[in-house]
């Protein structure tokens, strides 16, 4: 089956979610849905795509609303700075980026729908960022000298593949920043904890309504 064309993919999201502030982080704003499980259903079955991925841009996971709080309270991280925002999701960490004061930002991803809920989230809070799409795990020709990565260590292959690559960017000497909520498969004996919070998520997404959640550098 053809993939919807981009403009039918906004109206999908403008008309499954509200453009609501996520509790960690109320200067940003994103079209979000209200129910996980019913957005899951109607995804698949208002575009008749079963096996289509779930929605994952449409919540404000834990690792990147903590993620994007860090880059808020200390924006000198990124201020003047290219930046470089890997699985991106809503684009919530992106677009904090962005209003910290980063020269550019491109945000990427795989997901058709989330480069469409990324676009409307910037134009939501009036900022530019370049999107881009396509499996970005491996390169080491990265112009930008911030990378972020919000709650990318939810399953063992993944977490492997990405955070060998993380760390090839730090080594490199790009500053290099995950947000999690305590995952499994986060490798913290090669991280240094920055900053933990104490994020609200929506119980129908994690195992409890509140998560602990912190950011990581590489050692």
């Amino acid at each position: 089956m053809e993939i919807l064309p981009v403009v039918d993919r906004r109206a999908f999201i403008e008309g499954n979610t509200r453009a609501l502030a996520p509790p960690h982080t109320p200067e940003i704003r994103l079209y979000l849905a209200d129910e996980a499980m019913d957005l899951w259903q109607k995804t698949e079955d208002e575009l008749d795509r079963l096996g289509l991925p779930p929605p994952f841009w449409a919540f404000a996971w834990a690792g990147g609303q903590a993620l994007a709080r860090y880059i808020l309270d200390n924006p000198a991280l990124v201020a003047g700075k290219r930046v470089y925002d890997f699985a991106s999701g809503s684009g919530v960490v992106a677009i904090a980026a962005m209003m910290a004061g980063a020269s550019a930002v491109t945000a990427t991803e795989i997901d058709e729908f989330a480069l469409a809920a990324i676009g409307l989230n910037a134009g939501l809070n009036k900022v530019d960022l370049t999107i881009t799409s396509g499996d970005a795990i491996g390169r080491l020709d990265l112009e930008q000298e911030v990378v972020l990565a919000g709650d990318v260590c939810y399953e063992k292959p993944m977490s492997d593949r990405v955070t060998d690559w993380l760390a090839q960017l730090a080594a490199a000497g790009k500053l290099v920043l995950i947000g999690d909520p305590g995952r499994s498969y986060l490798p913290r004996d090669r991280l240094e904890k920055l900053a933990e919070y104490q994020v609200p998520v929506s119980r129908a997404l994690e195992d409890a309504e509140v998560k602990r959640t912190a950011v990581w550098c590489f050692r």
